[in-house]
């Protein structure tokens, strides 16, 4: 990957986003503009200017008129990314298994890291795996799932489902035009949603992440 002086950071800029990333890996949420100005010890308005900067070369994202919006989008110049990969944050929406996702920011629940190369082409959000329906194929309690939210998916694919009020993340098969969700764990029982109105995909498990990963 070639970068271009826009991707560049000063010396000020890189701590700021350490700085940044520390509080969210200690804290799981972003820290505000005060927290970052008595950390770094230095004036509100310089780190206001400074995150501007950061969010103009598309290291960070925030939203409007919200506090505690800030989303680190590329990491490869944080300390521990030396190795040349080239990392995202994606939000983490809530928990699957345990009630719905909401897909809104105000929903938030903190960010994770993945490598860049998975989050490309769509959106991409986590959620956090309640249950033990998946063991089989390595999906435990606790671990956070990386969706790319989509309404379709192929035969035999991981997805993540809302059946009625309730969000799970099952393999798809369709078996004599049947259309199941199957558990990854013999302790349960396939699901038939052919019939089900109530039933429809949310996205496809690209990965999912260990929290002693994180």
């Amino acid at each position: 990957m070639v970068r271009t002086s826009s991707e560049k950071l000063t010396k000020s800029q890189r701590r700021l986003l350490e700085t940044i990333h520390e509080f969210m890996t200690r804290n799981g949420f972003p820290p505000s503009t005060r927290e970052l100005a008595a950390s770094l010890e230095i004036k509100a308005p310089s780190v206001h200017e400074q995150l501007k900067k950061l969010e103009s070369k598309g290291f960070i994202r925030r939203s409007p008129y919200k506090a505690r919006s800030i989303e680190i989008l590329k990491t490869e110049y944080l300390s521990g990314s030396s190795d040349g990969s080239i990392t995202t944050s994606i939000p983490v929406l809530g928990e699957i298994a345990a009630g719905i996702p909401i897909f809104a920011e105000e929903n938030h629940q903190g960010t994770i890291t993945i490598d860049e190369e998975l989050s490309s082409g769509g959106r991409h959000f986590a959620l956090h795996v309640r249950g033990d329906s998946m063991v089989n194929c390595g999906i435990n309690d606790g671990d956070f799932v990386v969706i790319r939210q989509q309404p379709v998916a192929e035969p035999g694919e991981i997805i993540a489902a809302l059946i009625g009020d309730e969000a799970t993340v099952k393999r798809l098969k369709i078996i004599n035009e049947k259309v199941f969700l199957i558990p990854e764990n013999k302790k349960y029982r396939p699901i038939d949603v052919t019939y089900r109105e109530d039933f429809r995909i949310i996205g496809k498990v690209i990965t999912w992440v260990k929290p002693q990963d994180l």
